[in-house]
């Protein structure tokens, strides 16, 4: 393995630095209800306190992490999801607990023609996420990064994303588009298979960005908050997944 390689590698693995991190959840007694005898609530008052639990214990964590220093940009997603780099002009990413940035910076960097639209449960991380992009030199950031809040999990994606009605026009081009798949065609790089910006919503997105979100979500929600990516992507979108030594590419059909 070249000496690149073994540095690509070692920054690969360090996303956190899990010395520091076991210490914090050891020493800070706001994580002691992870610990405590399970009691039995009913869905609707079990779904509340989650939520409510959730966002207050990721509030705190990213206010104690306010510098941005405790994660490292992701410089790597790139090389590992490529697509990022040769899409279409103008093509839309949907990175789902953007945190800080961390993912966000990598791939405006990236791709001076791509549009990202960044989601977060903590309004807090928000707006640090925001100091942070718009303090890099990063071409038209202004016009290329849209943070807004939202915990899909428990509430869905907002329809200004995707509205009703685009739903039911994907489900008729995804028809048609694994058809083509299956004849072993090539979808029309145009873009015939994929709906455009409508007033109602932004017609939907070409990748959806799920880098150490997953693994945060209740286990019972995550098939749930998965297909709720995948409501949002356009026919032939991504899915790009990185999680605890998994990273994975889905497409939507």
């Amino acid at each position: 393995m070249s000496a690149e390689a073994v540095a690509e590698a070692e920054y690969f693995s360090k996303d956190f630095e899990w010395e520091t991190l076991r210490q914090e959840i050891e020493d800070n007694p706001s994580y002691q209800y992870h610990l405590l005898p399970f009691t039995y609530t009913t869905p609707s008052q079990q779904q509340e306190i989650q939520v409510s639990e959730d966002s207050k214990a990721w509030k705190r964590f990213h206010l104690r992490h306010s510098t941005g220093k405790f994660f490292k940009e992701r410089r790597y997603l790139l090389k590992e999801f490529p697509e990022l780099v040769s899409c279409k002009e103008f093509s839309k990413v949907l990175e789902v607990g953007c945190g800080n940035g961390s993912s966000v910076i990598p791939i405006l960097r990236g791709n001076q023609d791509i549009i990202v639209y960044a989601c977060d449960c903590s309004s807090e991380t928000l707006e640090r996420a925001k100091e942070i992009v718009h303090s890099t030199n990063i071409f038209a950031v202004q016009n290329r990064f849209h943070p807004f809040f939202c915990d899909f999990a428990f509430t869905g994606f907002p329809k200004w994303l995707v509205c009703d009605s685009c739903v039911e026009s994907f489900s008729l081009k995804q028809q048609e588009y694994s058809s083509d798949v299956k004849e072993g065609g090539v979808a029309d790089k145009s873009g015939s298979y994929l709906s455009r910006e409508c007033g109602c919503c932004i017609g939907g997105v070409d990748f959806v960005s799920l880098i150490f979100t997953l693994s945060a979500v209740p286990q019972k929600k995550m098939s749930s908050a998965i297909m709720e990516c995948f409501s949002v992507l356009k026919p032939g979108g991504l899915l790009l997944f990185r999680d605890y030594d998994v990273l994975m590419t889905f497409r939507a059909l």
